[in-house]
């Protein structure tokens, strides 16, 4: 058995050491006193993200500090009604990780038949929007017909929108914004081209998309950024894990600095380009990827199912809560990776300042 005691701010980068998937800074707690169990626990769960009820069974947690895992699947200008059809059959039949946000984003002309055929476990988004209410835009879909459709998200800022589309990030922003207006989750996207990268662009050219996100948007709670290197879509090439981790953290620290801490902490970074279900466990054990954006491989239902199931790389399983007089405990269990193995891992409040972890 392990044993650590440590300030209540230094128990993530502890145990980010040892559970693959943990963001060290995902348990930063206040130095207040907890005059009661009750107050203990709300500050551990406003860290953790308990992404259901608070009971003291199965109660399940997934990527500490950000919410639940969140995979996109995005059909582009794919599918007739046939081949549609049997992708959801395949998505229906599927066994898949309950504790995952899932959606996917069928070409505008089959949102009705994907929306009244596929499981309720997924939900509908669209690949567009308008910047505001319908009129005399041709060719253009509007946020209240895409929410009359059953819509919940909007992908934006996808690259081919950008490069092939000429979309720039203040016609973007303005879609965001109206989208987040009419309460319609955005997927927003950023991501360099392989010129960029190779000269050493990349961060700039991502806070450049990001700001103007920033500026635009109400609110980052239905937000989440997906980072997609232009230079991977659809070529086969991936980011490695430490070059797609390295991204998502400069995003993060930019959200910190830009916008807020808690927002940066709250908010879903995912990544796409070219992932498929040989490499999606390997770059979901880095702890700034929260999910994935998902071209091609998403179009196969097998393989999207796998790679939703990939949130295993990172689930935390709140057992019970353990209520004392004098001692606040809450245990957890940790989904090991690479082996799998469920780890006890016992959290002890000792007094107002110190932390007792034991696994």
């Amino acid at each position: 058995m392990a044993v650590v005691s440590t300030s209540l701010t230094g128990i993530g980068s502890q145990l980010s050491g040892h559970f693959s998937g943990i963001r060290k800074s995902f348990l930063k707690l206040d130095n207040s006193n907890f005059n009661s169990t009750h107050s203990f626990f709300q500050n551990v769960d406003s860290h953790l993200r308990l992404s259901s009820s608070r009971k003291g069974c199965r109660g399940v947690v997934t990527m500490a500090g950000s919410g639940k895992f969140f995979v996109g699947g995005n059909w582009k200008c794919n599918g007739t009604k046939d081949s549609i059809s049997k992708l959801v059959s395949d998505l229906n039949s599927a066994t898949l990780e309950s504790d995952v946000d899932v959606v996917v984003a069928p070409p505008f002309v089959y949102l009705d038949q994907v929306k009244n055929s596929l499981t309720e476990q997924i939900e509908i988004a669209a690949q567009n929007c308008w910047t505001g209410k319908g009129g005399a835009f041709t060719g253009e879909i509007s946020v209240e017909q895409l929410k009359d459709l059953g819509c919940k998200w909007v992908v934006l800022g996808h690259s081919e929108r950008r490069h092939i589309l000429g979309e720039n990030n203040e016609f973007i922003g303005k879609k965001a914004a109206y989208a987040l207006s009419q309460n319609l989750g955005v997927i927003a996207c950023i991501g360099e081209l392989l010129e960029e990268r190779e000269a050493g662009k990349t961060f700039d050219v991502c806070f450049q998309q990001m700001k103007a996100f920033a500026d635009a948007v109400p609110s980052w709670d239905d937000v989440v950024i997906a980072y997609e290197p232009v230079w991977a879509i659809g070529t086969g090439k991936v980011a490695t894990p430490e070059q797609a981790q390295e991204v998502h953290v400069a995003v993060r620290d930019w959200l910190s600095k830009n916008v807020s801490a808690e927002v940066a902490s709250k908010t879903r970074i995912i990544y796409g380009g070219s992932v498929n279900g040989g490499n999606c466990a390997e770059l979901a054990k880095k702890e700034d990827i929260d999910g994935f954006l998902v071209g091609g491989a998403s179009l196969k239902g097998p393989e999207f199912a796998t790679i939703i199931n990939s949130v295993t790389s990172k689930k935390v399983i709140l057992n019970s809560i353990g209520l004392y007089k004098e001692v606040q405990t809450v245990v957890i269990s940790y989904v090991l990776i690479p082996k799998n193995e469920p780890t006890v891992v016992r959290f002890t409040l000792v007094k107002s300042s110190k932390f007792r972890c034991e696994w």
